[in-house]
């Protein structure tokens, strides 16, 4: 990981800042590690800052509540599901658009008229976002 983003995490608060070498340098514990590859390994998963932060503090909790883990993922899981269509809506409308397409001879292109209409997917409501989505 960069180390930019290593100090980034350490500014916002969900790394904990390491102590500092005689020199000054930063002295990484195995702590720092594995609390990185926590936070690497949640953002890969699509996860918040916020929603880590929540899940580091319920990590240290005493006593942890599965409850609140459980309705973070229900959460996460309603977010990947909305993604998932909002991609399927978006391969429908490109690939209707290169069968427009044709040869390619237009003199307008179907795919640069799509992509510039008013950024609505079919099946899109009023507020532009897909229709069935909150």
């Amino acid at each position: 990981m960069n180390l930019e983003t290593v100090r980034y995490y350490e500014r916002i608060g969900v790394m904990p800042v390491p102590d500092r070498t005689e020199g000054g340098h930063r002295s990484y514990a195995p702590e720092h590690a594995e609390r990185l590859k926590f936070i690497r390994r949640s953002r890969e998963l699509g996860f918040g800052i916020e929603t880590i932060r929540r899940l580091i503090s319920l990590g240290e909790a005493e006593s942890q509540s599965c409850c609140d883990v459980r309705d973070m993922a229900k959460d996460q899981i309603a977010s990947i599901d909305a993604k998932i269509s909002d991609l399927t809506r978006l391969r429908r409308v490109l690939q209707q658009a290169v069968v427009d397409c044709g040869e390619g001879t237009e003199v307008r292109c179907p795919v640069i008229k799509e992509l510039g209409s008013n950024g609505r997917l079919a099946g899109s409501t009023e507020s532009g976002r897909p229709q069935g989505m909150k």
